[in-house]
């Protein structure tokens, strides 16, 4: 292998330094001075080459766009399926919606994690990066507890990289994703309890037979891997957002933002992070809790630890049931910075959400990207949005392996024994429909 002469790992805990990530994996990912497990990757280059990544008027082909700015020594070790070169939507039905009932002018986009063609969500930047970095480390053993997503992403990308995976997801996971996880080849647990009893057989595992287990959403590899959404919106839209709405289960998102707007420093960029709003299924709410305690109370000395943990949290996105958020005093603090907050939408509005998107724009989102949407429903009638805000919706995920929630779209059918029972077809008769569903869930 190659000496390392590109980047190190610090270590935020006692600022130590680790040479990079071949010793990390020798002392199974942890800072060899304290046992801390949260590095930043910090990169031996002209921070300045990254402007001239980001300003580029070329054509990009995937994440690695940004090798220089990424933790692989050697490009022959990338892979890749063009994830991380996606579009920024512009979605303008939002904005006139917010004009007419909230009176205000605001800009709405919408990142497409659905067109990443490896598994068509948010994880798949995540993966390549992380299959990677562990094919150039001679990794071929390697297991992580997922809700879905990032366990799909692994498997694929893994499989192209010669890793042996085991995955361990919890009992409710949808058999979809137990397919797709299994069409790779790759091992999956289903582990009879919630995601906090999956993650515990998977260390459990990862011990037993000295196999390196993910470092979840600190993972440094995850981590550089989505900092790259940040240097994406900048390229296609010359500005960073002012708000960023996300669906989150664990929190990844906003962490590696905020390490996105950090390498930023120095090149002049406006930087600042978005202000964050962080959307959780009303089954499965325990940041949302936690956050809201804490700032009725003022956010008192300690308030990043007092949060509420479920178990067996009963929600219809299995993807972002984590009733026990560890990254909870990580996001929560981010959010609070970033003046921003947490909300839950209620579950039994997403196939609403979904048939709208579908309607307005032919894009076909799935529950936990419904409930992303929802979220900027939410923010209005909490008056979370303000005047000239650019906010960005993540589409964290397609409808590809949701079938189910798919057919809970439907509302078009009509089923008829002749064409005497068939009238003429006029597609903008379904539009007053669907909004006047939005309006009496928001009482407009």
């Amino acid at each position: 292998m190659m000496n390392n002469t590109k980047f190190h790992l610090h270590c935020r805990k006692c600022g130590a330094d680790i040479p990079g990530f071949k010793e990390w994996f020798a002392n199974n990912q942890k800072c060899p001075h304290c046992g801390g497990t949260y590095v930043d990757v910090k990169y031996h280059r002209d921070y300045s080459e990254l402007k001239k990544l980001i300003d580029t008027k070329e054509h990009v082909e995937n994440v690695w766009h940004y090798f220089d700015f990424l933790p692989l020594i050697d490009k022959k070790n990338e892979i890749s399926h063009t994830e991380g070169a996606i579009p920024v939507d512009r979605w303008e039905f939002m904005e006139k919606f917010a004009k007419k009932y909230y009176n205000l002018d605001i800009t709405v986009r919408a990142y497409r994690n659905d067109l990443n063609q490896g598994t068509g969500t948010f994880k798949d930047v995540a993966g390549a990066v992380t299959a990677s970095v562990l094919k150039e480390n001679g990794v071929k053993d390697y297991c992580v507890a997922s809700t879905g997503n990032i366990a799909n992403a692994f498997a694929h990308y893994f499989a192209e990289a010669g890793i042996n995976l085991g995955v361990f997801v919890p009992e409710d996971t949808l058999k979809i994703n137990e397919a797709e996880i299994n069409t790779y080849g790759q091992g999956l647990f289903r582990v009879k309890g919630d995601y906090a009893m999956a993650k515990k057989v998977a260390a459990d595992y990862s011990a037993k037979y000295g196999i390196l287990i993910s470092g979840g959403n600190t993972d440094p590899m995850r981590v550089e891997a989505k900092k790259t959404m940040v240097f994406e919106w900048l390229r296609q839209m010359g500005k960073l957002p002012s708000v960023y709405i996300q669906a989150v289960s664990g929190g990844t998102g906003p962490i590696a933002i905020a390490k996105g707007c950090a390498d930023l420093e120095g090149l002049g960029y406006d930087n600042r992070l978005p202000r964050f709003i962080m959307v959780q299924p009303s089954g499965c709410t325990p940041m949302v809790e936690g956050y809201a305690k804490a700032k009725a109370a003022g956010f008192p000395e300690g308030w990043q630890n007092d949060y509420p943990c479920y178990e067996n949290p009963k929600t219809s996105v299995p993807i972002l049931a984590t009733g026990k958020p560890g990254t909870f005093p990580i996001v929560a603090s981010l959010v609070k910075e970033s003046g921003g907050d947490f909300v839950a939408f209620d579950e039994q509005y997403l196939a609403d959400m979904a048939k709208l998107v579908a309607y307005e724009t032919t894009v076909r989102i799935g529950p936990a990207a419904a409930v992303c949407v929802g979220g900027f429903f939410e923010s209005l009638k909490n008056g979370l949005l303000k005047n000239g805000d650019d906010v960005l919706i993540n589409l964290g995920e397609g409808s590809r392996r949701a079938p189910a929630f798919v057919e809970s779209i439907i509302y078009t059918t009509k089923h008829v024994a002749s064409v005497d029972e068939c009238e003429k077809f006029d597609r903008s008769k379904f539009e007053p429909m669907l909004w006047d569903k939005i309006l009496k869930i928001y009482n407009l």
